[in-house]
């Protein structure tokens, strides 16, 4: 049976448990990110604590030890730039099917092309218009996106 996240902040925390969290505490007082007032009281409290969630809630604010403000900004924005890059799902479902597509005419070509000894007309040139019109209407979603996250 799994536990849900409330059934397991209320669980009674183990000394090794508040161990942890202190041990944190003191990196993040380390880190300069607590003053030396704010990191006693958190430490007071944590051995203090009964449950996780009272653990939890002298830590929630704090970053992961070893990074800094700079990391954290670096990382929340390149998960941004993700998801900006990232395509709506229409798109990618288009894409996938008009790539599937292609390389099905491009192998049927390549067998009619091997069997009849040349001199076919290259139809999988025509696949050529719907992926350019595809691609511009990529591009132009992109560059909406770009736009609205710019405002």
């Amino acid at each position: 049976m799994k536990e849900t996240r409330a059934e397991v902040e209320q669980m009674r925390a183990a000394d090794a448990d508040r161990q942890k969290v202190a041990d944190q505490l003191k990196i993040a007082l380390d880190e300069g990110r607590l003053s030396l007032h704010e990191y006693d009281d958190r430490v007071r409290l944590a051995y203090a604590s009964k449950t996780y969630q009272e653990l939890l809630l002298l830590v929630t604010d704090l970053p992961r030890p070893g990074l800094n403000a700079t990391d954290v900004a670096s990382r929340r924005q390149a998960e941004e730039r993700r998801a900006a890059r990232r395509l709506p799902t229409a798109l990618l479902v288009l894409w996938t099917i008009w790539a599937a597509f292609t390389v099905a005419n491009l192998v049927v070509f390549g067998l009619v092309s091997a069997t009849t000894g040349g001199g076919v007309y290259p139809w999988p040139v025509w696949l050529l218009v719907p992926g350019a019109a595809l691609g511009v209407v990529t591009v132009g979603t992109q560059a909406i996106r770009h736009q609205q996250r710019s405002r």
